[in-house]
């Protein structure tokens, strides 16, 4: 029976392979590589699962990396629950048919409660005082106590936010290296988000990627030795392509600007009431869901999102007719090329919710990737982080507002389906060929590791 390591590389595409990597290219050469076009939307919680069940958005129900539920009148991003993929999954599949077959599931999104013999996942501890612990989730219990004092802690501001980068991918790859030497898992699926911090942050061809390419590249070409010394089937692959973007599309405030907006004056600053909104859009970088909760302005909301500078698209009933149709908006923008959708719903900054300029990955009705920058408005912005550092280690609350309002400091987005080759995502592996769907990833491992 062979064992095999997925090493997900967030953001690797064949452009990025044949410019900037080059120990990649060199395991590249020594393997087959194919690109596909990726899942619809082209985020990283659709892509994931996707592959790890073999089947679409409609079937398996996440069609995005948050959505708003209908129920409860929330919209929620970032949810980690494994039982909301529906379907069974790659490991439970070769279970079924291997009997003993065990896996590791090394931070892919949706990590808790999976059916995975070991998983880690990010995860705050929330105290009842209102404080934020940064802690990590792992399974089994005893999993993150021997993590943790073997590798020390997560370093959690380098897993998102203005600090994000190499560090927090270096320590989940020593992790699956920690959990291979002890426990030798059939699968071994590891997550390495770091070349997608700075893709967004300044775009693909930006002089600052130098160093972010070297980094990552330095990474898996040394992840990639380990588990070939000890006989480990290696598979690189990644979930989509970086577009370089300049225009930032505002649809909630065009919705707002035509009365279909609710705000809510919560303490003299603005909230978005999605459950009285009449018409709304969760964004998720270069899609949006567009919710219609008054049927009587459906047709024309499709007009107006038709209409709007920067959309290239409105897709309408793309989710099937089960769980991806009950999750998803009315109607599915995709912004053009060179395009992104923000959240923003406020017109006036000075009323813009606390949040906003905060890292706050679920508490924002949408994705919002200006997290990954520092407002360069800000004089000394290391002291009111050193301030905010301080309170929180005497235990107290604090609010830490340094994300920028300026969405124009975006500079690389994904989510859109059809994308020219060089932004495709791609898979590197023995036979590698034989996939050309983001859906056919998972018959390939499949069958990769029943071989």
């Amino acid at each position: 029976m062979k064992r095999v390591a997925v090493l997900n590389v967030v953001g690797l595409t064949k452009g990025l392979i044949a410019k900037n990597l080059p120990r990649i290219r060199g395991i590249a050469e020594s393997r087959q590589t194919t690109s596909f076009a990726p899942a619809f939307p082209a985020v990283t919680t659709t892509a994931q699962a996707t592959y790890l069940t073999g089947t679409s958005p409609s079937d398996h129900g996440i069609v995005g990396n948050g959505w708003y539920e209908r129920e409860d009148a929330e919209v929620r991003f970032w949810k980690q629950s494994n039982h909301l993929v529906r379907g069974e999954k790659l490991w439970e599949a070769l279970r079924r048919e291997k009997g003993d077959f065990r896996c590791a599931k090394m931070f892919w999104w949706y990590n808790m409660y999976s059916s995975a013999e070991w998983s880690v996942t990010p995860r705050p501890i929330y105290p009842a005082d209102g404080r934020k612990v940064l802690d990590v989730y792992a399974h089994p219990p005893g999993l993150r106590d021997e993590l943790v004092g073997e590798l020390g802690e997560f370093p959690f501001l380098s897993f998102w936010g203005p600090r994000a980068g190499l560090p927090s991918s270096q320590w989940i790859a020593d992790s699956a290296r920690w959990v291979e030497e002890r426990e030798q898992p059939d699968l071994n699926l590891v997550y390495l988000p770091h070349l997608d911090y700075g893709l967004q942050r300044w775009g693909p061809d930006a002089p600052e990627m130098t160093e972010e390419f070297d980094g990552i590249d330095q990474l898996v070409g040394d992840l990639v030795d380990f588990f070939e010394a000890r006989g480990v089937e290696v598979v690189l692959l990644s979930e989509y392509g970086i577009s370089k973007v300049d225009r930032p599309v505002h649809l909630n405030r065009i919705f707002r600007e035509k009365g279909w907006i609710q705000i809510k004056d919560e303490l003299g600053l603005e909230i978005l009431d999605a459950g009285a909104s009449r018409a709304f859009a969760v964004a998720d970088h270069q899609v949006a869901h567009v919710y219609v909760q008054d049927d009587s302005i459906r047709n024309e909301v499709r007009h107006v999102v038709e209409s709007a500078e920067g959309v290239a698209e409105v897709r309408e009933g793309c989710f099937g007719k089960g769980i991806g149709e009950q999750r998803s908006g009315d109607f599915v923008a995709v912004a053009s090329a060179d395009a992104w959708f923000t959240y923003y719903y406020w017109l006036d900054d000075s009323v813009a919710p606390d949040f906003a300029r905060t890292v706050d990955i679920h508490r924002k009705p949408g994705y919002d990737p200006a997290e990954l920058h520092i407002d360069p408005s800000i004089a000394l912005p290391q002291i009111r982080v050193a301030s905010f550092l301080l309170k929180k280690k005497l235990g107290l609350r604090a609010l830490l507002p340094v994300i920028p309002l300026d969405a124009s400091l975006v500079k690389g987005s994904h989510g859109r389906d059809h994308v020219q080759e060089d932004e495709q995502p791609v898979l590197i592996g023995s036979d590698a060929s034989s996939v050309s769907s983001a859906e056919g990833v998972f018959g390939y491992l499949k069958a990769l590791c029943m071989s």
